[in-house]
């Protein structure tokens, strides 16, 4: 089993190079077309050339974390739900909307049983009439 332990590496480092080729975009691709890398990878993949061309010279650099030139674009730091003042606006904006409609259900209802009455009321003077 350990012979073929450098052959399954290589097999290994070739399809994670082809892979990776394919699913970087074209725009982000260093110095030559993406289907020239892709075929440079396949071509000279059993010779580990082509993955290892690609990884140091096609692959894109990704930059230090938390470095980089100000004029990269900085993700927005995550915030936890409790902190976030936007999620804590949506649970009140949710809160009141739920109020609300609380409110116009009992109003409804609330309508609903004095026209019921009314109607009761209305009936037993009509058999108190007869």
């Amino acid at each position: 089993m350990l012979r073929y332990l450098p052959f399954l590496l290589v097999l290994a480092l070739w399809i994670y190079a082809f892979i990776d080729c394919l699913n970087t975009p074209e725009k982000e691709v260093r110095h030559l077309p993406k289907v020239v890398w892709v075929i440079i990878v396949l071509l000279f993949g059993e010779v580990l050339i082509g993955p290892v061309a690609w990884l140091v010279a096609g692959r894109p650099r990704k930059g230090a974390r938390g470095g980089g030139s100000p004029f990269e674009r900085r993700r927005t730091q995550w915030v936890a739900p409790d902190d976030n003042p936007d999620f804590l606006k949506s649970l009140k904006d949710e809160k009141a909307e739920k109020d609300a409609r609380a409110a116009k259900d009992a109003d409804e209802a609330q309508a609903a049983k004095d026209a019921d009455a009314e109607e009761l009321r209305r009936r037993e003077r009509e058999e108190d009439d007869r």
